[in-house]
């Protein structure tokens, strides 16, 4: 049965509980569980490759002991056990010495919940995962992504907006093209299920380990964070899958609550591949932990500006960004000088649409940087649809082969991409032009003749942009005037 099929029928038996309510309480449930049972398939295997593997579980919470026979505990004995037991045991778990596996457990369950009431289908669940899952099978570990994207496509349709499944031929052509080294640090600030992560550590071992101290050198090299609770626990689960036996570098925080200043050399990075949540709006407050030139509430745009913060000299990124960044005004201007001036923006490839359907519509683009040198070029790629799609779909989905010719193109920054060259989908604008345009990054391909936008999504994406810009020249007189009034008001005491 595939895994797919596996998952589908645990959320049909979950809905006939009456404590699980909706789509997100239901893959909440899911995935703690799944947790479980992927830790306790790799426990099996490092206890058959390291002889004094202890594990950081107390022998009756390990899933073998209490889940895996499918006779065994049910009814309210279960649901006793989860509750009082189990749940209290995992949000206390202490780490031994350098051993930080447990405390890396207990962050992941700080925020999970057992919904259900019944646990005869507690019990009914827990066999389906115990019967169509085997993560030590390396085929089923390769599909652990679909379910990702299922369990993604869910929580959107639960209402929670945000979360949007990067396709893997996107995350693999972005690594590829940043080539993080063995010894290179990789951080993703909103790293999600952690995809970005994952193709990382693909990359690093295909090409730089070769060695047991080379793995070792990756296992540390390799960074996340996550705020919300439920990704953060599939990405935690997505780095076990991937090798990584104690992923405690994939944090439970939100990254933008930290102030701007307080993230010092020492947490410079070499390499940033990321896709930051756009379209969203952070809570009032989290602007002020930004410089004022370059504070607002949109999510995206925080992120960029921490990006540039948190790069080494010489450091790469690699970003997803949508449309509104490239045209937008006001905040976003002051950002892309920014940019431009701390960083060599060398590249950005304009992806078509339907590249992240059913989440949005909305258009994006790639953008790859370097910091320490300002930009003097940006070359465009536009990447075309594959000979006979109008769009992508679940049937049709992108795949990684398509990026050969970006990749054949590309040339070597060492040189300033000196073999690059002008075709119908590439063209190179220079700082000069940039400036001229006001930092309008929104260029069309010259070779192509201009199309007039009918894409509602398009349309709606570019009304909902202006709109953020007035509203911080709203922002911005209120606190003209604030300051204004507070002067005079102070001066009439006078």
């Amino acid at each position: 049965m595939a895994i797919s099929t596996t998952i589908k029928s645990i959320q049909d038996t979950m809905r006939q509980d009456v404590g699980v309510d909706g789509d997100a309480q239901r893959i909440g449930q899911l995935v703690w569980m799944l947790f479980l049972k992927i830790y306790d398939d790799r426990e099996a295997e490092w206890e058959f490759l390291y002889d004094d593997y202890r594990s950081p579980l107390p022998e009756r919470m390990r899933w073998r002991n209490w889940a895996a026979d499918p006779e065994g505990m049910t009814g309210e004995e279960l649901k006793q056990f989860i509750d009082s037991e189990l749940f209290p045991t995992l949000q206390n778990l202490q780490s031994e010495g350098d051993d930080l596996r447990g405390v890396m457990i207990r962050n992941v369950f700080e925020d999970a919940y057992n919904y259900m009431k019944s646990g005869h289908l507690i019990r009914q669940v827990i066999n389906k995962l115990q019967e169509g899952i085997d993560f030590n099978r390396s085929d089923q570990r390769h599909e652990l992504g679909d379910i990702y994207e299922q369990i993604l496509k869910d929580l959107q349709s639960a209402g929670n907006a945000g979360e949007f499944y990067t396709p893997r031929a996107v995350t693999e052509f972005m690594v590829n093209r940043v080539d993080p080294q063995l010894n290179e640090t990789v951080m993703d600030p909103a790293c999600g299920t952690g995809g970005f992560l994952t193709s990382t550590i693909e990359h690093k071992r295909q090409n730089y380990v070769k060695t047991p101290d080379d793995e070792r050198v990756l296992q540390r090299s390799v960074h996340g964070v996550e705020k919300k609770p439920l990704p953060h626990l599939l990405a935690t689960t997505n780095m076990i899958l991937h090798g990584i036996e104690v992923p405690d570098n994939i944090r439970h925080d939100n990254t933008l609550a930290r102030p701007l200043t307080d993230w010092g050399p020492r947490d410079r990075v070499d390499v940033i591949v990321a896709n930051p949540p756009f379209g969203g709006t952070e809570e009032d407050g989290i602007e002020v932990n930004f410089p004022q030139a370059f504070r607002t509430r949109e999510t995206a745009d925080l992120f960029m500006t921490l990006f540039i913060h948190l790069l080494k000299k010489g450091g790469r990124a690699a970003v997803v960004l949508p449309d509104g960044f490239l045209f937008g005004e006001g905040m976003k201007t002051r950002l892309k000088e920014k940019l431009l001036n701390e960083c060599n923006l060398h590249t950005i490839v304009r992806l078509p649409n339907g590249v992240f359907n059913p989440y949005t519509g909305i258009k994006t683009n790639l953008l790859f940087f370097t910091k320490g040198q300002p930009t003097e070029t940006v070359w465009f790629y536009e990447h075309p649809y594959p000979e006979g799609y109008k769009n992508y779909s679940k049937t049709k989905p992108m795949r990684f082969e398509e990026f050969g010719p970006e990749i054949e193109w590309w040339g070597s920054e060492r040189d300033g991409f000196a073999s690059r060259v002008e075709t119908e989908q590439a063209w190179k604008v220079s700082i000069e032009e940039i400036r001229e345009r006001d930092y309008n990054l929104d260029i069309k391909n010259p070779w192509q003749d201009e199309e007039e936008i009918h894409d509602p999504d398009e349309l709606l994406a570019k009304y909902e942009q202006q709109q953020t810009e007035i509203q911080e020249i709203r922002d911005q007189i209120r606190t003209i005037l604030d300051d204004a009034l507070s002067s005079r008001s102070q001066e009439d005491k006078a």
